[in-house]
């Protein structure tokens, strides 16, 4: 009978001990950055576990160009998957910690909330977040400043045009190029360079930063800004993160190289080339959306960018918005 009442006891007290572990794991999870003030969720920061439990909302984009920036300020309120111990099936505990190596991978994407100057919270909340970190998501200090970011994963025939635009209007521009880019397009690279524009970081070759391990993070920035350096003689200082995607470690690892690290608070569906938005609707979008310290992103490989990027730059100047480098 004691043996009986002892073993009964271990096992209430190894349930216990079991139970109270999955809670610790889980509360431990980098949580959603929400603002409850404006009622929303504001940051996408859903750690991604399997299909089967993360929701997602983003386009799918081709292979070498970015997926979280279809949602663009005003056009889609990311939905945030909230859970607890109780809520995830124990098979899945050990993949929530698989991402960057202990760090919550975080998909960035931007919400309709803006506060009176016009400002994504979400872009707020992150920068105030992640910016010790040396991320950058907006300039949440300026009243006059933003910074024009183009991608550059290849080249689709109209960088020459918008740099011609720049230079037109005397605009300096950021141009985030991956290894692929550089080789392909070394005129261009000199040309960016010669004319007073930023050459950033867009990784060695364009994988999702928390999805390989900390060595090939550092790899994949350190490369690229070495063949920059030995065949530009350029030294390189922003890194914009491939499909802007990352984690606390990814971040940290990019400062630690000496890097700051560019997201944006303004992108809208631009990438598809065989399905470019009409210049009206894409200029309507990109205007009604700046806002101060606005970090926008368009990529090059976009003939509907090329078209309106001169009277894009005429509008902010024109409302007080004027286009600059990033400090």
């Amino acid at each position: 009978m004691k043996s009986k009442k002892t073993l009964k006891k271990t096992l209430i007290i190894c349930t216990i001990f079991i139970t109270a572990s999955c809670l610790l794991l889980f509360t431990g999870c980098e949580p959603n950055v929400n603002n409850e003030a404006a009622g929303t969720t504001s940051i996408m920061t859903t750690p991604r576990t399997s299909p089967a439990t993360t929701t997602t909302s983003q386009t799918t984009a081709p292979e070498n160009q970015e997926t979280n920036e279809g949602t663009a300020v005003g056009e889609m309120t990311p939905t945030a998957f909230q859970f607890t111990a109780m809520s995830i099936k124990p098979a899945l505990l050990a993949q929530v910690q698989t991402y960057a190596n202990g760090s919550p991978k975080i998909g960035w994407g931007l919400g309709k909330e803006t506060d009176g100057k016009n400002r994504p919270v979400d872009a707020l909340a992150a920068q105030k977040k992640y910016g010790e970190l040396g991320a950058i998501f907006i300039d949440d200090k300026t009243e006059n400043r933003i910074y024009l970011t183009f991608d550059e994963g290849y080249e689709n025939g109209f960088t020459p045009k918008i740099l011609d635009a720049l230079k037109a209007t005397g605009v300096k521009a950021t141009f985030f190029v991956t290894y692929d880019y550089c080789k392909d397009q070394p005129e261009l690279i000199r040309r960016m360079i010669n004319e007073g524009h930023e050459v950033g970081n867009h990784s060695y070759s364009h994988p999702s930063f928390p999805d390989v391990p900390t060595d090939r993070v550092k790899e994949e920035i350190q490369k690229l800004h070495d063949y920059v350096k030995e065949n530009f003689n350029y030294e390189m200082r922003l890194v914009r993160f491939p499909k802007g995607e990352f984690s606390s470690e990814t971040l940290s690892i990019a400062k630690e190289l000496g890097y700051r690290s560019v997201f944006w608070s303004f992108a809208y569906a631009d990438w598809q080339t065989d399905n470019q938005p009409p210049q009206e609707e894409s200029f309507g979008k990109i205007t009604a959306a700046s806002h101060p310290g606005a970090v926008i992103l368009l990529h090059a490989v976009s003939e509907t960018n090329a078209e309106i990027l001169p009277r894009l730059i005429e509008f902010w100047i024109n409302n007080g918005l004027k286009p600059t480098l990033f400090e």
